[in-house]
């Protein structure tokens, strides 16, 4: 009986790092992607790459079941690496677990992540720290007794546009507020717009809880320090992160996962709260996150973990030790060279990223070619890249990477 093999949802690191450890592993792994080539496309453990057909998401279910019947395959595992792929494996489970095994549990615990909302309701009902938020289909932003400077946010990020790209906006008045808040309708019904209190210092006051579930009870996990992001303020993707020791935001993680009875790959993100010390819930990410392959150097390989248990082994128990360094150098460099131009890095502790144990994301000896590609492939992006309508503006330089790193 041959092993059961994987579908990997998205072609950027994310994936990669999905199809490379699994390939490694001799589990053979397919590549299912939009119409850009991402960096998974060019690895050498990338069986096939299939672009989505058009239509609806219930049409690309059966297509993908239509996909296995065609191929033969049984019990093949299905990893998504995106907030869209993750909520599409969740609505269709019916369709899909027919001839697949899925990663990602039920559509009624994945949307209490995928809709800020709900995310940040289910926090106050565990007494989960997290910013204050007002929702903006209840509330006048010019009635919301908010200080500033303050964000504006998509509670989900199903539409493609300015500001679901750029994450969130900050407004620094309430003039400002009212004037973004005017674009942000003209992208989003108002009901998805969330204004939130900007919690004060940089992007290395972001902590994540990581982890592989069973039933609520994270088996392997860690806790990690994002000290880069890109942009440095407000982030759209992780650059440079190191696995830490932080029992609080451990416990928070583990209350989040166990409430949820959660199943499969999770990442909770927090942000320390100078004013408080507390670390108050940005996100929970119910599936591959950006920096995932930082398992393969802290003993746990976290996308084959999953795909383990979605075949009904469940992994011995681990936690990651502190000290484990990942970096996505093509986000890292411009990231770096930006913060040593501020007199915010120093070059000697930026080659301090490099220590061991480290992952480079895209980089590796034995499958070089996406790294290699990674650099072209974001130029193409930037180069076919179209222009925003009116009133769908991004901040300066981040929309063409954000892109480059959503699945």
């Amino acid at each position: 009986m041959s092993t059961p093999g994987a579908l990997v949802l998205g072609s950027d690191y994310r994936g990669l790092g999905a199809i490379q450890s699994l390939g490694r592993r001799g589990i053979e792994t397919w590549l299912v992607r939009g119409p850009q080539r991402g960096v998974a496309d060019f690895s050498r453990y990338t069986r096939r790459s299939i672009v989505w057909p058009e239509g609806s998401p219930e049409s690309r279910a059966a297509f993908l079941v239509d996909l296995a019947e065609r191929n033969g395959w049984r019990d093949w595992a299905i990893l998504p690496s995106g907030d869209e792929t993750a909520a599409f494996c969740a609505m269709h489970a019916a369709t899909l677990s027919g001839p697949f095994r899925l990663t990602t549990p039920t559509w009624e615990i994945v949307e209490q992540a995928h809709d800020k909302r709900l995310t940040y309701r289910l926090a106050a009902e565990i007494d989960v720290p997290h910013p204050r938020t007002w929702e903006l289909g209840e509330v006048d932003p010019a009635d919301a007794d908010c200080t500033f400077p303050a964000i504006l946010k998509p509670s989900a990020k199903d539409a493609n546009n300015a500001l679901t790209v750029d994450k969130a906006w900050p407004v620094h008045d309430r003039a400002e507020l009212l004037a973004r808040f005017a674009d942000a309708v003209r992208l989003l019904p108002r009901d998805q717009i969330l204004l939130q209190e900007l919690i004060p210092g940089g992007g290395n006051e972001q902590l994540s809880f990581a982890a592989l579930a069973v039933d609520g009870d994270p088996v392997c996990s860690l806790v990690a320090r994002r000290v880069r992001q890109y942009p440095m303020d407000i982030g759209r993707a992780s650059t440079f992160v190191e696995t830490i020791r932080d029992d609080e935001v451990r416990s928070l993680g583990e209350r989040v996962v166990a409430h949820l009875k959660y199943s499969g790959l999770i990442e909770v993100e927090f942000k320390r709260d100078p004013r408080t010390g507390e670390p108050k819930l940005l996100d929970i990410n119910p599936r591959m996150w950006g920096w995932h392959t930082i398992g393969r150097r802290a003993g746990m390989d976290f996308a084959h973990l999953a795909w383990q248990l979605a075949q009904g082994t469940v992994p011995a128990r681990r936690e990651a030790p502190p000290g484990v360094r990942w970096v996505w150098l093509a986000g890292d460099v411009p990231t770096a060279v930006r913060e040593i131009a501020r007199r915010r890095l120093r070059l000697l502790d930026y080659l301090r990223s490099f220590r061991r144990p480290v992952d480079l994301a895209t980089v590796t000896l034995d499958d070089p070619r996406p790294g290699l590609m990674e650099v072209p492939l974001q130029v193409g992006i930037r180069l076919r890249a179209p222009t925003l309508p009116s009133g769908t503006r991004t901040a300066s330089g981040t929309a063409a990477l954000s892109r480059a790193s959503r699945s």
